[in-house]
């Protein structure tokens, strides 16, 4: 026993002493333990984010009554709330929008909230909160679109009264999401504004002293019977309620995270054979000094136990440096980007998270070093003492690792297969795509693990083909291609590694260009102009006489597109009606190369010919191909669909060719129209959205829709950001590692350096030689990860849903291809300059 603990205090003290080989040893264990606890800060981060410009429910209500549910919270629930022993503060909050008076078809949406204190979602930046009946503040961009300064009056048309009433502006606001349309007073003066006593929700603030179960306990009995018509409304706590705000609102990232997870459970397992692996060439290279261990006393057992303690300490060393490293990226990331005046939230402190991360590794490393600690303890002494470190350099598999690598990508294939003919199509009602990305998961595993047992086989043929533009480049370029094919182990090792880094990266920019085109597509439906312009009702329904031809003139103005629109049109006799069809030109839009149909082809859409929204197309039974009958009035028409979307421009239900719709009998006269800004801003928005109203004299109601763009738009490339900023040190970590083994290949390989001095290769040469070596090391992981990448990024989008079109971003994938060679070749450049600078004298007496 004392033996044993004198070889584990060995092994383990001479590894406490070098952390940085301990380091260099779990380097994918690193990685893994990196781009894990990453991801989970990456989303807090993006959730934070998106819920915070949501302005949800406040972090310091406790308890919520009737959570988003106006026909729940009443203004009886508020009182009675505000009467409990241990509240300290309640809040109700609703909202109505209301017109300004003598502008038809403009208004503002007028909102409650205390304006100080926890529960205020808003903030003072000029003037005074409402006090008193009649007085409301106003954003800042409310400002400017509806000319309303400090002491301003506005008359707006409400539901206590027929006569308008009148209100002043007492304040300016700052606010969570500023639509221009925004003004807030206190709950109390709203809801005799609104005329009605029911609140979309209450919010309650407990004392600091109060016992949260009896508090609890007493609103649930003082807010009994006092919903509508005596009902009880129900109470969640404030948790809860932010909870379910955050699934509302965060949909799209979850959806993304997803996609990374996915990557994240590879990379683990990857990082447990890319290990085993590393382990293997580092005690091959110790074989020696295990020797002479083994030599003094030591057996099998005792150094088995002593490699397997190296291997959890270097996990520990490595899962710690990972996780600290992915913390201090997580955190400084949203402090940086608010420094450049961008709206990020920091994460939390997931300390759970943390500390499973880094056992986790531990694990992972435990696993890692089993299989190369057995070979390395069975060595005899004699056969240790005589042995070069040749391991690295053998060719091959064995029987055993062959046909586990032969099986697992069978296995991969299989799954893959599986996964393939599960994929949701137009008909799939409900899809839930966590079971296909889990079976995703685990298809990518299999492929890795076929990929580090059969690497080495696979690395000359991949070799041959990549390498051939180097052999033509002359002597140096044979010699450091075949440097690489002559060590196939090696290569294979370490190109996994950098395959690693690749396929998340690649993985990451193919999720993020796919779901940017969903968004682009569902952003195009609801925004495809920056600028809506639609008639007033009680002009007509028509845009004023000469109105389109002003509005071209405005040189702030273009892609001026004017369309006629019409309600009550009905589908498929009777199954559908109600509809509002238009004759808008989609490819007229700015936007037009955005649109993407569900089923179908746009670019069909022209005379006899019509695109459906999908849910009215399947509520008709009609697909594309299909004849469809239009009935409007009197008339009717034959058309047929040849495409539906998902969401369409305009709030339409219809699209159709202007002809068809003079066949349904609607005027020659446009209805409304959409255009866009020659130069994009807050200011140009503003100075546009005056115009337009003063072009129409009133008889027109004008959206700025470019602010919902830029608004949705924002969050997914916040997202995309931070995401791409913690993967990309994978790749960082993954050139290290090239750095590391080009500079264990110098040392195994210091005679054949003195070889090639002594027979007359320069020192340039030489140095070139190993850079050209280690900048194969990148293009190989980096065609590995392609190759992994692409058609598993593929499955995992096709998985998350049919309406997910797929998006290969090919230029930036072949700059990351690039710049991966070249940072791999430029870590292997300070190896081979030391070992250009040995003599070949030295180089060939080295070893004896």
């Amino acid at each position: 026993m004392s033996r044993g603990n004198t070889v584990l205090r060995t092994q383990l003290g001479d590894a406490a002493r070098r952390p940085a080989r301990l380091l260099l040893m779990g380097l994918a264990m690193v990685i893994a333990a990196f781009v894990a606890f990453g991801t989970v800060l990456a989303e807090e981060i993006a959730e934070r984010t998106v819920l915070g410009r949501l302005s949800g429910t406040p972090a310091a209500a406790d308890v919520v009554i009737g959570p988003g549910d106006e026909e729940g919270a009443t203004t009886r629930a508020l009182a009675a709330a505000r009467q409990v022993p241990g509240v300290a503060e309640a809040v109700g909050r609703t909202d109505v929008y209301v017109e300004i008076d003598g502008q038809p078809g403009t208004g503002f949406s007028l909102l409650a909230d205390p304006g100080a204190g926890p529960l205020a979602t808003v903030r003072v930046l000029r003037g005074e909160y409402p006090d008193a009946p009649g007085e409301i503040a106003v954003s800042e961009r409310t400002v400017d679109r509806l000319d309303l300064p400090v002491g301003a009056t506005v008359r707006i048309s409400t539901g206590i009264s027929e006569q308008p009433v009148r209100l002043t502006v007492s304040g300016v606001l700052a606010v969570p999401e500023d639509s221009g349309e925004l003004a807030y007073t206190s709950d109390g003066e709203l809801s005799r504004l609104a005329g009605h006593d029911g609140l979309m929700q209450v919010e309650v603030r407990f004392a600091p002293d109060a016992d949260p179960a009896a508090v609890r306990a007493a609103l649930d009995r003082a807010v009994a019977g006092t919903g509508h018509e005596g009902s009880t409304p129900v109470l969640a706590s404030g948790e809860e309620a932010r909870l379910a705000e955050a699934e509302a609102v965060s949909e799209r990232v979850h959806d993304l995270f997803a996609v990374i997870a996915m990557f994240v459970a590879t990379a683990v397992v990857a990082a447990t054979l890319v290990a085993t692996s590393t382990f293997r060439i580092v005690f091959a290279q110790r074989m020696r000094q295990l020797a002479l261990l083994r030599a003094v006393g030591a057996d099998r057992s005792h150094l088995f136990r002593a490699l397997v303690a190296e291997g959890a300490l270097t996990g520990l060393v490595a899962g710690t440096t990972g996780v600290l490293a992915a913390a201090g990226l997580g955190y400084a990331v949203p402090l940086v980007l608010r420094s450049l005046g961008r709206e990020v939230a920091s994460p939390g402190r997931p300390v759970g998270a943390a500390v499973a991360v880094v056992l986790g590794t531990v694990l992972v490393a435990v696993l890692a070093v089993v299989a190369p600690a057995v070979t390395a303890a069975r060595v005899a002494p004699l056969e240790a003492l005589r042995t070069a470190s040749t391991t690295a350099a053998q060719r091959g598999v064995n029987r055993l690792r062959a046909a586990t690598g032969i099986l697992a990508a069978v296995g991969a294939a299989l799954v893959f297969l599986t996964v393939l003919r599960r994929l949701p199509g137009p008909e799939t009602q409900g899809h839930d795509p966590m079971r296909l990305l889990l079976l995703i998961v685990a298809s990518g595993t299999l492929a890795y693990a076929a990929l580090v047992a059969l690497g080495p086989v696979l690395v000359r043929p991949l070799l041959a083909t990549v390498g051939w533009p180097l052999r033509r480049l002359g002597p140096v370029g044979r010699l450091a291609v075949g440097g690489v094919g002559g060590a196939p182990r090696r290569a294979a090792a370490v190109s996994v590694v950098v395959a690693l880094g690749v396929t998340l990266i690649a993985g990451a920019l193919v999720g993020s260009a796919s779901l940017t085109a969903l968004s682009k597509r569902e952003l195009a439906g609801m925004a495809p102009g920056d600028l809506h312009v639609a008639a007033n009702p009680d002009g007509g329904g028509f845009l004023p006489d000469g109105f389109v031809e002003r509005v071209r003139e405005e040189k702030a103005l273009t892609t001026v597109v004017p369309y006629r629109g019409v309600s009550g049109v009905t589908v498929a006799g009777g199954q559908v009606g109600g509809l509002l069809a238009v004759d808008l030109d989609l490819r007229r839009l700015s936007t037009w190369k955005d649109f993407g149909a569900a089923a179908g082809s746009l670019d069909d859409l022209g005379p006899g010919r019509a695109v459906l929204l999908s849910h009215y197309a399947e509520a008709a039974g009609v697909r594309p191909g299909e004849p469809l009958t239009l009935t409007l009035g009197g008339r009717t028409v034959e058309l047929r669909m040849v495409a539906t979307l998902d969401n369409t421009p305009v709030d339409a239900g219809i699209l159709l060719d202007p002809a068809d719709l003079d066949r349904l009998g609607v005027p020659a006269r446009p209805t409304a129209l959409l255009a866009d800004l020659v130069t994009d801003g807050e200011d140009a928005r503003t100075a546009a959205l005056k115009t337009l109203r003063t072009l129409g004299g009133g008889d027109v109601a004008v959206q700025v829709l470019a602010d919902a763009r830029e608004d949705a738009g924002g969050d997914l490339r916040e997202i995309f950001r931070v995401m791409l900023a913690l993967l990309g040190l994978t790749v960082v970590v993954s050139v290290v590692g090239v750095g590391t083994t080009t500079a264990l290949s110098v040392v195994e390989r210091i005679r054949e350096s003195g070889l090639l001095r002594a027979v007359g290769m320069s020192r340039n040469r030489l140095r070139a030689m190993l850079t050209v070596e280690a900048g194969l090391y990148g293009l190989l992981g980096a065609v590995i990860g392609l190759v992994l990448a692409l058609p598993y990024s593929w499955l995992t989008m096709a998985a998350l849903g049919e309406s997910v079109p797929v998006e290969f971003p090919a230029g930036r994938l072949a700059l990351v291809v690039l710049t991966l060679a070249a940072a791999t070749a430029l870590a292997g450049l300070l190896p081979a300059r030391r070992a250009a600078r040995v003599s070949p004298v030295a180089a060939l007496g080295a070893g004896d």
